[in-house]
């Protein structure tokens, strides 16, 4: 055999050798993504959610289920000018002797308060201390539930941080509406010219019989106590916009005896 056929016989073999070597040893390429693949993930997921669902409930849930037992319902009866005029309001208990935190509008010039609390003890209460400028009351009742339960007080919000507001909204009692923290800081001018300053502006649902009643966050802290809500139409009813006292103003502003 010609040395040069020869040895174009023994080149061929080699590359041969070699091109059958690279395949065998070669890494494997990326897998190929299949409908099925996609389909399989996607159902993981949902499942996953579904049982973290069910593990945990809903901050919603959560928060209501905290405050409960310290939310209380304020009713006003006075007779004015020979007609009897009704009032309704939220508040919530705020330590261990049954003090209630609530909105001055409330019971302002009242002489006829009742309150009635999470186990339907009722019992008359009277203004204990006032703050018209942060429109901020707190009540002393002359009677007291069996068990006692105070609301735990929460710190500052941020702006887009969930809330909840809980109350009496147009006689339905022990109702939670949820929302976010819209922006903070907000002046509301409410009679003449009297204005309420740093109030926290909330999206979550008030309307009126919300008015003192908690505004809570997703661990159902107390954060602010709802004063009312923007009224461009004079008729008292939720426009979307709502307005909390943070609770370090209301808290601090229990401090001043009725005028």
């Amino acid at each position: 055999m010609p040395r040069r056929v020869w040895w174009g016989l023994v080149t061929l073999v080699v590359i041969v050798a070699l091109v059958s070597t690279y395949a065998v040893t070669r890494p494997p390429g990326p897998p190929v993504l299949t409908q099925r693949d996609v389909d399989t993930s996607v159902q993981r997921g949902i499942e996953k959610q579904a049982e973290a669902d069910a593990a945990a409930p809903a901050d919603g849930s959560v928060a209501h289920a905290t405050i409960a037992p310290s939310l209380v319902l304020i009713q006003t009866r006075d007779t004015v000018a020979g007609e009897q005029q009704e009032g309704s309001g939220a508040g919530v208990v705020v330590n261990e002797d049954g003090t209630v935190l609530t909105a001055l509008h409330v019971v302002d010039g009242s002489t006829n308060i009742t309150v009635t609390f999470a186990d339907g003890t009722t019992s008359p209460a009277k203004v204990a201390t006032e703050k018209p400028e942060s429109d901020i009351a707190t009540l002393t009742p002359s009677k007291l539930p069996e068990t006692v339960v105070p609301a735990v007080l929460g710190g500052g919000v941020a702006v887009g941080a969930p809330v909840f507001a809980v109350g009496h909204p147009l006689g339905l009692t022990d109702s939670l509406s949820a929302g976010v923290v819209s922006a903070l800081d907000r002046t509301v001018r409410v009679e003449g010219d009297r204005k309420l300053e740093h109030l926290i502006q909330i999206d979550a649902a008030v309307n009126p019989g919300n008015s003192g009643g908690p505004l809570l966050n997703k661990a159902g802290q107390v954060v602010g106590i709802v004063t009312g809500l923007a009224n461009p139409t004079d008729q008292s009813l939720f426009v979307g916009i709502g307005f909390a006292v943070p609770i370090a103003t209301a808290g601090g502003a229990a401090g001043s005896p009725p005028r």
